[in-house]
């Protein structure tokens, strides 16, 4: 494991403690103080504050398994196991705000005179500070080492505040008025804690499923590549994720027809390594398209393909160009836009247009996909 790698697990490790640690002694706090004031919505705060214990705990563990070394069964790592335990966090959170509606309708069912003390409130007051104060700061942790656990834990953290607060607010409007309000306000916040649970699911099960490639790492590996003199385009860019910061992928590029295989060998071997020193990714595969300069009727035939295609206002790229005179055949690929209602009706389009220009030639035409499309 490298140094980076090494440092990130012990931040991750580090700040879960933390969160243990600052959880369990809130809990225990809560629900001393919410048997003794007859409180359910402090005494379900408390067990809130036990499931994010648990939460922590399941970061550190999910972080150690992610952490082991490529093996034969897994030659790509353990990685994507972060992005596991950031969905059971989603489901703990999830079912904490499931729980705590039953329980808050419960109360509205039948409802029992809470007996608020000075002293809980006040410990109650210091809670929602030292949950705003962990949840701010595990946070921030997570987006500085880009840990999804990290993230899911800190906004839990937040959400957790405001649940204090309303009891504070409960236990305001009880005192003043002498109308217990509580229980409402706690099924207020379980459908607000049920829909923060909805989202943080759903985007960690987008992760495992795959997400588009971002649009500004795509951006900036294909500017390194396209940095290099000879290199005439950079296309179909693919990235595979692994976990956080672990990628690897693969790219097509367009050279000169002139190029040797030794100059190009030594080419593609300056490309990977940049990339990989400069963006942390790993291009498995490199393609190739070779560029016809030499015949000028090609070029010109190339042209005029290309303001065909480009006419089409949902193709969004065209590369690969090669036309073989002797056999009458002219290959090349196009991006059709996910904006199109039908992309294949739209490639289809393509195709026909440019066959009706070039009626004796044989097409190859094939229909490839912006991965990193916004």
């Amino acid at each position: 494991m490298e140094r980076a790698e090494v440092s990130r697990e012990k931040t991750i490790v580090k700040t879960s403690i933390i969160g243990i640690v600052a959880n369990v002694f809130l809990a225990g706090f809560k629900a001393f103080v919410g048997l003794m004031s007859n409180s359910i919505a402090i005494v379900l705060d408390a067990v809130n504050n036990i499931s994010d214990a648990g939460s922590s705990l399941i970061t550190i563990v999910g972080t150690k398994l992610a952490g082991r070394e490529p093996d034969k069964k897994h030659p790509f790592g353990y990685g994507r196991i972060e992005y596991l335990s950031a969905m059971i966090i989603s489901v703990i959170v999830l079912y904490a705000g499931i729980t705590s509606f039953v329980e808050s309708v419960k109360q509205i069912i039948h409802p029992e005179t809470p007996d608020y003390s000075t002293v809980s409130l006040i410990i109650v007051a210091v809670a929602v500070v030292v949950k705003i104060l962990l949840g701010r700061y595990v946070k921030s942790v997570g987006v500085k080492v880009n840990s999804d656990s990290l993230v899911n834990s800190g906004e839990d953290a937040t959400l957790d505040s405001i649940i204090s607060a309303s009891t504070l607010v409960a236990a305001g409007v009880f005192l003043l008025f002498h109308i217990s309000l509580e229980a409402w306000l706690g099924a207020v916040i379980s459908v607000v804690i049920i829909k923060s649970g909805i989202e943080m699911l759903g985007e960690t099960i987008s992760r495992i499923l795959g997400d588009r490639n971002d649009k500004e790492l795509s951006k900036a590996i294909h500017d390194t590549v396209m940095s290099f003199p000879d290199v005439q385009g950079a296309y179909d860019l693919v990235l595979n994720n692994y976990g956080p910061d672990t990628w690897n992928g693969s790219i097509h590029i367009e050279v000169p027809d002139t190029y040797s295989a030794d100059r190009l060998d030594r080419m593609l071997r300056e490309i990977t390594v940049k990339v990989l020193k400069e963006h942390h990714v790993l291009l498995t595969a490199i393609g190739v398209y070779s560029v016809n300069t030499k015949d000028d009727e090609v070029i010109q035939t190339k042209r005029r393909v290309r303001e065909i295609v480009f006419s089409n206002e949902f193709v969004r790229q065209m590369h690969g160009f090669y036309l073989i005179p002797d056999e009458k055949t002219i290959r090349f690929d196009i991006v059709v836009s996910f904006d199109a209602k039908d992309r294949r009706a739209v490639y289809n389009e393509v195709v026909s247009d440019v066959q009706k220009a070039f009626p004796g030639y044989e097409l190859q035409v094939a229909m490839d996909t912006d991965y990193s499309e916004v």
